[in-house]
């Protein structure tokens, strides 16, 4: 009889060892999984909302205060008439109206290539950096073609972060002027879905 209870216990125990390897198995699959569907309620995420931002974008490229920088050039550069092959850094102001002088809401933070030979266009990837406001810390990416002498351009917002993670959306550029020095004041109109 002891034989018995001790076998039936060896056979329980070997069960219950097996039942066990093979739950956290899968447990630890279950946990590390590279990808995994989540409900948008567990990040805080409320309902959709389309926002107009609307604000100027001050690019100096000479005089006092430079915003603008180039950093990198290709051997043909000075010679294109598109400045084709040019890297610049920015960090140009945004404020509420056209005065660089009036209220600031951030700052556009990034690169610009000229790449095209054809026409006077940048392949742009910056971020709107907001420091006022509802806005502040938080920040809109776009990524996207500047075709620097069309009347209106449109970029597209491909992310950002803050108030915006998860956002999506176009900014409409206009030139509101531009200095013989290049020095120029660009008019931004943004439509961003956010949560």
């Amino acid at each position: 009889m002891a034989k018995t209870k001790t076998k039936t216990l060896t056979f329980l125990f070997i069960l219950f060892t097996i039942f066990s390897i093979s739950t956290l198995t899968t447990t630890a699959a279950k946990n590390h999984r590279f990808a995994r569907a989540l409900s948008p309620a567990k990040l805080g995420i409320k309902a959709e909302k389309l926002s107009h931002l609307h604000f100027y974008f001050h690019d100096t490229i000479s005089g006092k205060n430079v915003t603008a920088v180039r950093v990198a050039e290709a051997a043909g550069t000075k010679t294109s008439p598109t400045i084709f092959g040019a890297v610049n850094v920015i960090d140009d102001p945004l404020t509420i109206k056209p005065e660089l002088s009036s209220e600031r809401v951030g700052s556009a933070q990034g690169i610009l290539a000229a790449a095209s030979q054809s026409e006077f266009a940048f392949a742009t990837t910056f971020n709107f950096v907001f420091t006022s406001g509802q806005f502040n810390g938080s920040t809109l990416s776009v990524l996207g073609r500047n075709s620097v002498f069309s009347n209106i351009r449109e970029l597209p917002i491909v992310g950002g972060t803050g108030v915006f993670r998860f956002a999506r959306g176009y900014a409409q550029a206009h030139t509101y002027s531009r200095e013989n020095n290049g020095n120029a004041v660009v008019e931004y109109n943004v439509y961003v879905y956010h949560y």
